[in-house]
């Protein structure tokens, strides 16, 4: 277990494979070129960063034609990075003056994709607003209950839930948000909720990053459904 935890910390120590593994972060697969430029190094290191990463297992791979694309290797490996960031993130200016670091819309910190899932300041609000109307509830550490109330809710909102009991029971997890430093909702239910705003079109993707914006129609929907402010 020792000998496991040192190379998996050694392949995360390493900043070009850091940068890669963050620029993973969205859900999306993106080629070894894209990759080695966002690591700023050249294909070559890049292609054994990314086998290095590969035979750790914090990586997949898909092949299209001769084409190579890589992605995270689950949202296990999403999670240990945000839990990560928190660690890094200690010295968080929000938390000595709130009010001199108000979010910026458009930001990584105001709201962003975490695996497939909305992650920042806007996840933490539809969570606790989710537990507010007792939609949704702590089941443990690592998972969230949904209510019969939530249930109707979220069936009303077009997203379907597991039939299975133990399935669902696994369906909403807890992650802890690297900003905010609270849980976001994630799991196959916080990725479905991400895809229905987007169905809404209340959520866009900001081009070439993780932040994503808010759109006019989001602002409404948001407020109609949650009871979230969006500035």
């Amino acid at each position: 277990m020792e000998d496991a935890l040192s190379s998996t910390a050694g392949l995360l120590g390493d900043s070009a494979r850091a940068a890669m593994l963050l620029s993973l972060m969205g859900g999306l697969a993106l080629p070894a070129g894209e990759l080695a430029r966002i690591a700023n190094v050249a294909p070559q290191t890049a292609s054994g960063h990314l086998a290095k990463l590969l035979s750790g297992r914090l990586l997949r791979v898909e092949r299209q034609g001769r084409h190579r694309y890589y992605r995270l290797a689950g949202a296990q490996v999403a999670d240990a990075l945000e839990s990560l960031l928190v660690l890094s993130n200690r010295s968080n200016p929000r938390d000595a003056n709130p009010q001199a670091a108000k979010l910026t819309p458009g930001s990584l910190g105001y709201a962003r994709t975490c695996y497939a899932h909305i992650a920042g300041w806007l996840g933490v609000q539809i969570v606790e607003s989710l537990q507010h109307r007792s939609l949704l509830k702590p089941a443990d550490a690592k998972t969230y209950k949904i209510t019969s109330a939530g249930k109707q809710w979220f069936e009303a909102l077009e997203i379907d839930l597991p039939s299975s009991p133990t399935a669902r029971e696994k369906a909403a997890r807890r992650c802890l948000d690297w900003t905010e430093r609270k849980h976001h909702l994630a799991g196959p239910i916080g990725c479905a909720m991400y895809r229905r705003f987007r169905e809404l079109q209340w959520l866009a993707p900001v081009r070439d990053t993780r932040a994503v914006r808010v759109t006019l129609r989001g602002k409404q929907g948001l407020w109609d459904l949650l009871r979230i402010p969006i500035e």
